[in-house]
C-alpha cells in the first residue's frame, strides 16, 4: 500500500500560551510566511516597502518587537497622564471612558509584545517545551 505525504498536514508542535493564532507552529509548512505576515501587521504600514524586512524575518521580528514595546510604553505613559491632563476639559464620565480605552489598549499591547517575542524566539530557533 502506498502512503502519500500531505505537505499541508498539520505538524503537532507545542506552542506556549500567547502564541498568535494566525501564525502556524514552528517547522510546519508555511510557518515563516505566516510569521512574516503577522509581524508586518504589528509594524507601521511603511515597513512593507523595505525589501530587507521581507527577505529577513529575523530582522523584521526585531523591528516588530521594538515597535510593539514602544507602543506599550507610550500607552502606559498616556494612561499615567490621562486623568490629570483631561480634568477640567471633559466631564468625569468621559475621562473614565478614555481611561478604560487605555486600559484595554494596554492589555492588548501586552499580549502583542508577548506574541511578537515568541515568534522572534522561534525564528531564532528557540524550541518550546511544555512545563509541568
Amino acid at each position: 500500500m502506498e502512503h502519500m505525504f500531505d505537505e499541508e498536514a498539520v505538524i503537532r508542535v507545542w506552542v506556549p500560551p500567547g502564541w498568535p493564532a494566525v501564525v502556524r507552529p514552528p517547522s510546519s509548512p508555511g510557518w515563516v510566511r505566516s510569521a512574516t505576515s503577522f509581524l508586518l501587521d504589528c509594524c507601521p504600514p511603511d515597513y512593507r516597502g523595505y525589501p530587507v524586512l521581507l527577505r529577513q524575518p529575523v530582522v523584521l521580528a526585531r523591528f516588530a518587537r521594538e515597535f510593539a514595546s514602544s507602543q506599550l510604553a507610550a500607552t502606559r505613559a498616556n494612561l499615567a497622564g490621562a486623568r490629570p491632563d483631561l480634568a477640567g476639559w471633559v466631564d468625569t464620565a468621559t475621562v473614565d471612558a478614555a481611561v478604560a480605552v487605555l486600559h484595554a489598549e494596554e492589555a492588548r499591547m501586552v499580549r502583542q509584545v508577548r506574541a511578537v517575542s515568541l515568534v522572534q524566539d522561534a525564528l531564532r530557533d528557540v524550541r518550546f517545551t511544555p512545563k509541568l
